[in-house]
């Protein structure tokens, strides 16, 4: 949208406080009769100036020189004018003083961009965001730093260096200096990426130069407890109000699917009966918004009682007592050395164990598993619902009973010699 009025003068202002002397240069931009003034760092000499054509008068060459320098600035002016409307920005007087001081352009430089973006992530802290995302975010900017510092001994870069080169050099940081898998340092590259896009939509940068970088991740067979390791941490005596604290929770998640940020913000408005006349959770998952509905197993239920009164969750109306993500994970490592058990135990191992052993392998059927856990796409449910040969000899077994009932194959079946194998056991040749 083109501006009604536009206008640019130079001028000379006393100083303050006033000494004898040169006087200070100004310029000063109206645009729509609304006027912003900015100093351009020089001093000339009342008795030497012009004021109705703004310059200096005189044929010296110092006045030669401040005069090109004004000349600089008022194409400057006009150019940062003609920047907006062909980007189609609004043509304020705030907008045209910024890039011609350079504002604009500090703005833009990649850790004062990425810093703001995660400002306003922990301005959102159990509204929008988990604290663990902030983290992911500050780590990446410190990782980012690092690399600026090392590779091109900076300390600041601006996001028009931000290029394929820049992207591979630092996947490929994180992967020998850090030591990130490839997945991780995917996700580090995506989170930059995302900064990366944002200055795209300002129309800051054109194009994406990580465009051509792999950042698919690889498939990776997620974390679960068997039966058995899930009843070794339930039945372990554990003394320390602390990692009793831990345990519990984390029993909690595996027979309700709930991730770290929906167990932390669980409240009593969210535990309601249903209509059979149980308590079901019933919130929207913090990261999708997707309704999560879960029956309350007795278990579950006397967890929620025995943190009722705790004074953490009187004092955050919560219902259950759940330290950081960090803290939790963690704790989380020493309750899996405690109780021999040799994986790594994060708080997302609750979700996948609910979907594989509490549910999935004890014939709980993958549309009510997906409806408990809140995915809006069975591919979701499926990642976190795997079946184990557990599953497959269970339903194997009861295949077997229903074709023996039907005769299935009977006659066929007779053309064979009676099998005396043991059972489990393969005949021998």
């Amino acid at each position: 949208m083109l501006e009604k009025s536009f206008g640019l003068l130079f001028f000379l202002r006393k100083p303050s406080p006033f000494r004898k002397g040169p006087w200070l240069v100004f310029l000063r931009i109206t645009v729509d009769g609304i006027s912003k003034e900015l100093s351009l760092k020089r001093r000339w000499e009342k008795t030497k100036w012009a004021a109705s054509p703004g310059h200096a008068t005189g044929t010296s060459e110092p006045t030669k020189a401040l005069n090109a320098y004004l000349d600089i600035i008022r194409s400057k002016v006009y150019e940062a004018r003609r920047t907006l409307i062909e980007t189609g920005k609004p043509i304020t007087v705030v907008a045209i003083r910024d890039i011609v001081s350079g504002a604009a352009e500090r703005n833009r430089m990649l850790f004062v961009v990425y810093q703001a973006h995660n400002d306003e992530i922990k301005a959102l802290i159990n509204l929008e965001n988990s604290d663990d995302l902030w983290e992911k975010h500050e780590r990446v900017l410190r990782y980012l730093k690092e690399y600026v510092k090392k590779q091109y001994n900076l300390t600041e870069i601006n996001i028009l260096s931000i290029d394929h080169e820049f992207g591979q050099g630092f996947y490929t940081w994180l992967r020998t200096e850090r030591k990130c898998s490839h997945n991780t340092a995917s996700q580090y590259m995506g989170f930059l990426k995302k900064i990366i896009i944002s200055c795209m939509d300002k129309g800051w940068i054109v194009g994406d130069p990580f465009a051509r970088l792999n950042l698919t991740l690889d498939e990776v067979d997620p974390v679960f407890l068997t039966q058995s390791e899930l009843e070794a941490i339930a039945s372990k005596a554990i003394t320390n109000e602390r990692l009793s604290q831990i345990r519990d929770v984390f029993i909690f998640c595996c027979l309700t699917s709930l991730a770290y940020i929906d167990v932390k913000q669980l409240k009593k408005s969210e535990v309601k009966i249903g209509h059979d006349g149980n308590l079901w959770i019933d919130k929207k998952r913090q990261k999708t918004s997707v309704p999560s509905q879960v029956p309350l197993l007795a278990l579950t239920r006397k967890i929620l009682d025995k943190y009722k009164d705790h004074p953490r969750c009187i004092e955050n109306d919560t219902l259950l007592p759940v330290y950081s993500n960090s803290k939790y994970n963690e704790y989380l490592k020493e309750i899996a050395a405690i109780c021999s058990i040799d994986k790594n135990l994060t708080t997302h191992t609750a979700r996948h164990t609910f979907g594989t052993t509490v549910t999935l392998t004890n014939g709980v059927q993958m549309p009510a598993i997906k409806k408990m856990m809140g995915h809006s796409d069975s591919k979701q449910t499926e990642h976190y619902a795997r079946v184990v040969p557990e599953l497959v000899s269970s339903e194997m077994k009861t295949l077997e009973e229903k074709l023996n009932k039907k005769q299935f194959l009977k006659k066929y079946d007779k053309t064979f010699p009676t099998d005396k194998s043991p059972k489990g056991k393969p005949n021998k040749a």
